[in-house]
């Protein structure tokens, strides 16, 4: 059974860079046909996709994060990580990395999920990230 777990600090600096990991257990993130998820929730908000690194190595970003956001992998250890460049507060959230089976979409020069988050198949619980000096 696949078990996903972030980690990171809970409290970044205004325009300081956020860095998350995610470590996957039971599972190899180079298993065919996996793609690895960022997600995060504000605080009374839904769920917003950030971007994803596939099984591959390839690389997916959202439009809106793509020019502060880094996704790679350390294949030996097994795990995902996510920077998060020039944080305000409004990058204030708890962070989820995640699994689906399925290849985002191009959308508006960079990239959307092809599914809905129902569809992703393993979450981490989640890590709670305030971005405040």
């Amino acid at each position: 059974q696949v078990q996903l777990q972030e980690s990171g600090p809970g409290l970044v600096k205004p325009s300081q860079t956020l860095s998350l990991t995610c470590t996957v257990s039971g599972g190899s993130i180079s298993a065919n046909h996996y793609y690895w998820s960022w997600i995060r929730q504000p605080p009374g908000k839904g769920l917003e996709w950030m971007g994803a690194i596939a099984y591959s190595g390839s690389t997916y970003y959202s439009p809106s994060l793509k020019s502060r956001t880094s996704i790679s992998r350390d294949t030996p250890k097994n795990r995902i990580t996510l920077q998060l460049s020039s944080v305000t507060p409004e990058d204030t959230a708890v962070y989820y990395c995640a699994r689906d089976s399925v290849r985002p979409d191009a959308y508006q020069g960079a990239y959307t999920i092809s599914t809905s988050f129902a569809d992703f198949d393993t979450w981490g619980q989640g890590t709670p990230v305030t971005v405040s000096s």
